[in-house]
C-alpha cells in the first residue's frame, strides 16, 4: 500500500509516517504540509491512498481531495482518508462529498487508523466512532444550493486565500491568473452568497470549513 500523507503539523506528520512505515506491506512514498503540494505529489506519485488533513493553509483538505480525485485517470483515483482534529459532522460530510472514504480523528489510537486503511482499501466507508450520529447517517450528502456548495472549485480556492489574508496580487500569483480574474471571482462570490466585504467572506469561510479556525481572520 503506497501512501501519501498531507498534514501541516510536521511533528504529527512525521510520527504518523514512522508508524505507517513500520507496518508490513505499507510504504509512505511522500509527505507534505499543504493541500496544493498534496495535489501535485498525488499526480507525480500515483499513491494508492492519501491520508489528508482537513484543515491546511493555502488549499484545504476538502478541495485538495476533490482536485486529486478529479485529476486522476478514470478508475485510478487514490483512496482518501480524512484526518482531523474536528469531531464535527459538517467537516466529515464535506470530506465525504469531496470523495474521501474515511474520516479519522487525530486523537484516535493508531490501531483505528489501520482499521480505517483496511476498510477504505476494500472500498468501504470508515467513519470514526467518535463522530456524531448525523455524520454517519448522511455519509457525505451535501446541499449544493447552500453554503460553500454554491461556489465553484476556483471560487473556493480564492475564498480560502482571501480569508487567510492574501492580497489580490498574491492570489493571482499563486493561481497563475490575472488580478482582474481574481477580482471578478471575488465579486461573483459576494453576489452568490449575499456578502459585501472580505471580512464577511472570511467569517463565512471559517464557518463552512473552507479555512481552519486557527487561520488569521484579518
Amino acid at each position: 500500500m503506497r501512501i501519501l500523507i498531507a498534514d501541516d503539523h510536521q511533528m504529527f506528520r512525521q510520527g504518523l509516517r514512522l508508524l505507517l512505515d513500520s507496518q508490513p506491506d505499507v510504504e509512505v512514498i511522500a509527505e507534505t504540509g499543504d493541500g496544493r503540494s498534496a495535489v501535485r505529489l498525488a499526480g507525480e506519485h500515483s499513491p494508492d491512498l492519501v491520508v489528508m488533513d482537513v484543515s491546511m493553509p493555502d488549499l484545504n483538505g476538502i478541495d485538495a481531495t476533490r482536485q486529486i480525485i478529479a485529476n486522476a485517470p478514470p478508475g485510478k483515483a487514490p483512496k482518501v482518508i480524512a484526518l482531523s482534529a474536528h469531531a464535527d459532522e459538517h467537516y466529515a460530510q464535506q470530506m465525504l462529498a469531496a470523495g474521501a472514504l474515511g474520516y479519522v480523528l487525530k486523537h484516535s489510537a493508531f490501531p483505528e487508523m489501520m482499521e480505517a486503511l483496511s476498510a477504505v482499501m476494500a472500498g468501504k466507508i470508515y467513519l470514526s466512532p467518535s463522530l456524531p450520529a448525523g455524520a454517519k447517517a448522511q455519509q457525505g450528502v451535501q446541499d449544493a444550493t447552500s453554503g460553500a456548495g454554491k461556489l465553484s472549485p476556483r471560487e473556493r480556492e480564492i475564498l480560502q486565500l482571501l480569508a487567510e489574508g492574501k492580497a489580490m496580487k498574491e492570489i493571482a500569483a499563486v493561481l497563475n491568473v490575472s488580478i482582474k480574474t481574481v477580482e471578478t471571482h471575488r465579486r461573483t462570490m459576494m453576489s452568490k452568497l449575499g456578502l459585501y466585504s472580505v471580512a464577511e467572506l472570511t467569517k463565512f469561510a471559517i464557518r463552512e470549513g473552507v479555512t481552519s479556525l486557527e487561520m488569521p481572520t484579518h
